[in-house]
């Protein structure tokens, strides 16, 4: 099969990695790609939200099938544009693609089909909205309906940030139109804990459950970033509580968006709190989380093509994905100053020797090719060293010591990734 992923961060990376494996697979492209996807695809120079230039090149080169990576190029249509074209597409259209292209429109689904999650209320006007801040009080959390690329929302702990956060979306536009109208939502307690599953517009099936960390500075301290790390499997996610939210969270939203004429199709990502009263949902993505992917795709024992394949065919009845026994735990390489202002453009040394540790792959997020075959840093999430080993532990001290080979003084990491787990192993 010839196959088109979409997208140029650590979670293409992570999937052009594990679709090369395929022995299905006759060639990969990745658009645009980045520094290491070269290593697994070819890499063209389209961007990923070109929906026209992307449908085009698919088309002139007979893929077989076209992998979304990221979400917005789905909520733009990227989807509905392959179909129309005849090319097989994994990924939701534009309007399933609203679960998370619209925040209100998927509290609305999700109260609808009585799934289990926190009570809000959807506001266009800033003064009404803030009035319901005081009326419930705080903590309280606030959300742009639009994609914010995963900066719109602010967990607020008193009124005042609460109402500065209206401020912010609704009058200054920090947003932009992704603000114009917002969410306001129960906070809810809890532990948090990310879970898939591959949708074929009927069917939902299990695909693995991972934990990230958002806060950029170890104890879970500072501002939320796009995620510092993630593990996989993670402690809170039993069988009986993964079992529970495909039966009362995944399930019936595939059902709901079939019974709406908009069926489902692709990875369908949620964000669940388990709490003192049971899971309830956070949110739900439409794409593979970044950097939960590189620890599903490290733990995957089963060909990812022909499972993706099948899902995009309407046809994953009978299918259940083999997962490895092993732990894996992928560390974030990120730019000094990130979530902030950071430089672009240092050179990154030792790549090869961090691959070179025992179960260690070397995962590009946010990279470029430089002169000399040198590997320059493009972005604010820059690498994602990922391991593998018998426990939370060995990951974590496999990618560690990679992360220590590595020559990039303008980086920086988190030393705690995994801390929950490994409390939980040694408890």
């Amino acid at each position: 099969m010839k196959v088109l992923v979409v997208g140029g961060g650590g979670r293409e990376h992570a999937l052009c990695w594990k679709l090369a494996q395929s022995p299905i697979l006759t060639k990969l492209w990745c658009a645009p790609g980045n520094a290491g996807i070269t290593d697994v695809a070819e890499c063209v120079a389209i961007g990923a939200e070109d929906v026209p230039a992307l449908v085009a090149f698919a088309k002139a080169q007979g893929v077989d099938l076209v992998v979304a990576g990221p979400e917005a190029p789905l909520v733009l249509g990227l989807a509905d544009a392959c179909i129309e074209a005849g090319i097989k597409v994994f990924g939701p259209t534009r309007a399933a693609a609203a679960l998370e292209g619209s925040k209100g429109f998927m509290k609305d689904v999700v109260a609808a089909a009585g799934i289990p999650t926190a009570w809000y209320k959807r506001f266009t006007d800033a003064d009404a909205a803030r009035a319901f801040i005081r009326e419930k009080g705080a903590p309280i959390v606030v959300k742009t309906d639009g994609l914010a690329a995963g900066k719109g929302v602010t967990v607020a702990m008193n009124v005042e940030e609460a109402l500065a956060a209206v401020d912010a979306m609704m009058a200054d536009k920090a947003f932009g139109s992704a603000g114009d109208e917002v969410v306001i939502e129960e906070y809810l307690e809890g532990e948090e804990v990310s879970l898939f599953a591959l949708c074929d517009g009927r069917t939902a099936v299990y695909f693995g459950a991972a934990q990230d960390h958002k806060r950029v500075g170890d104890g879970d301290t500072g501002p939320n970033t796009g995620g510092m790390g993630a593990y996989s499997p993670a402690p809170v996610a039993t069988p009986a509580l993964e079992a529970e939210i495909m039966d009362r969270i995944m399930a019936p939203a595939v059902a709901a968006m079939a019974g709406r004429g908009m069926p489902y199709t692709g990875v369908l990502f949620a964000g669940v709190m388990v709490t003192a009263d049971g899971p309830k949902l956070l949110e739900f993505n439409v794409r593979f989380g970044d950097p939960e992917c590189q620890v599903l795709m490290a733990r995957l024992s089963s060909d990812l093509l022909p499972i993706l394949a099948a899902a995009a065919a309407g046809k994953l009845d009978g299918i259940t994905p083999a997962w490895s026994d092993q732990a894996a735990m992928v560390v974030v390489m990120a730019a000094n100053g990130y979530p902030g202002a950071y430089a672009k453009g240092s050179v990154i040394g030792g790549l090869g020797r961090a691959g070179a540790v025992d179960g260690v792959t070397v995962f590009h997020a946010g990279t470029t090719s430089g002169p000399g075959g040198a590997v320059l840093a493009a972005g604010g999430r820059v690498l994602g060293v990922t391991a593998s080993g018998a426990t939370v532990r060995e990951a974590r001290d496999r990618a560690y010591a990679a992360i220590d080979r590595l020559e990039w003084p303008e980086g920086f990491c988190r030393r705690d990734i995994g801390w929950r787990a490994i409390a939980a192993e040694t408890a």
